[in-house]
């Protein structure tokens, strides 16, 4: 099957002098695609110097959606996603190739802790993989993690579920699990980037990873999130009328509050439920 390398880089002229030879070397057949997000250095000029097609945006528009950009261009039935910054190394690109061979529809490389950048990603990717095995039921050994090997067929179907910015490794591999796609993972090592420093923001980013928990749940099980919530409304409702009745023997307007709240937050959650229920259903012949 024809293969395509997609590699989304914004200033990333150094790693790709490192990653691109070793990937032209490792796999001379594949089709290699690399999606200048904006760059203002020599980005594109050096990955058309190694061969590599050039998608060129005009100003930055994130990671995802080089992605998708990429994606959508991409002629092959095999899609490999890899950073540019010569993090990931190539040699490891046929040991997800073989799980797509056993039957995975996509093979994700999970860092080790000394993959991490540095030790509070470290930790946020650790509870971001603890939330997505509870929420799927299934061992997520790294949620975020940008180097992968998908079916391109299957990937294409949730396009438009991915966002522009840095989540979308954590939106396609739920999006895969909710629909009974097979994901596997291959342990990987990860070397430093080289050339310009992360994009990542701690600050900006680190609220944005936030609210990835939220959408995590959302996206794969709302009622796994909403029904917990409204249970613990319930509860807080119940004991304070408790007390209330306990000390001053009557209902109050905040028992009847939270109480309602429950019933409100479940709710939410079963309409959510099927919201998500419909995203996922695919137009058959």
């Amino acid at each position: 099957m024809r293969i395509t390398v997609i590699l989304p880089a914004k200033n990333e002229a150094e790693g790709l002098q490192r990653t691109l030879p070793g990937l032209r070397a490792l796999l001379p057949e594949a089709e290699v695609i690399v999606v200048d997000d904006g760059s203002t250095d020599s980005t594109a000029k050096v990955a058309a110097t190694h061969g590599a097609r050039v998608l060129s945006s005009p100003y930055s528009m994130g990671n995802g959606a080089a992605i998708k950009r990429g994606a959508r261009a991409a002629t092959g039935e095999i899609l490999v996603f890899m950073d540019a910054d010569g993090q990931h190394d190539p040699a490891d690109i046929p040991r997800l190739l073989v799980q797509l061979e056993a039957g995975y529809d996509m093979a994700v490389g999970a860092r080790n802790s000394g993959g991490q950048a540095n030790a509070g990603r470290g930790a946020a990717n650790a509870f971001y993989n603890r939330l997505a095995s509870w929420m799927t039921n299934h061992k997520v050994l790294d949620l975020t993690s940008g180097f992968r090997a998908v079916r391109a067929e299957r990937f294409c179907e949730f396009l438009h579920l991915l966002p522009n910015g840095f989540s979308y490794p954590t939106t396609s591999t739920m999006a895969f699990f909710r629909s009974a796609y097979p994901v596997t993972y291959v342990p990987i090592e990860c070397a430093r980037r080289v050339g310009t420093a992360s994009h990542i923001r701690p600050i900006r980013d680190g609220v944005r990873f936030l609210l990835i928990i939220f959408k995590i749940a959302t996206l794969y099980s709302p009622l796994k999130l909403f029904a917990p919530t409204g249970v613990a409304f319930g509860l807080l409702g119940l004991g304070y009328y408790g007390w209330t009745f306990a000390t001053e023997h009557r209902f109050t307007n905040m028992s009847a509050l939270l109480l309602s709240a429950a019933v409100i937050v479940f709710l939410i959650g079963l309409i959510s439920e099927q919201i998500t229920s419909l995203t996922y259903v695919r137009d058959r012949d």
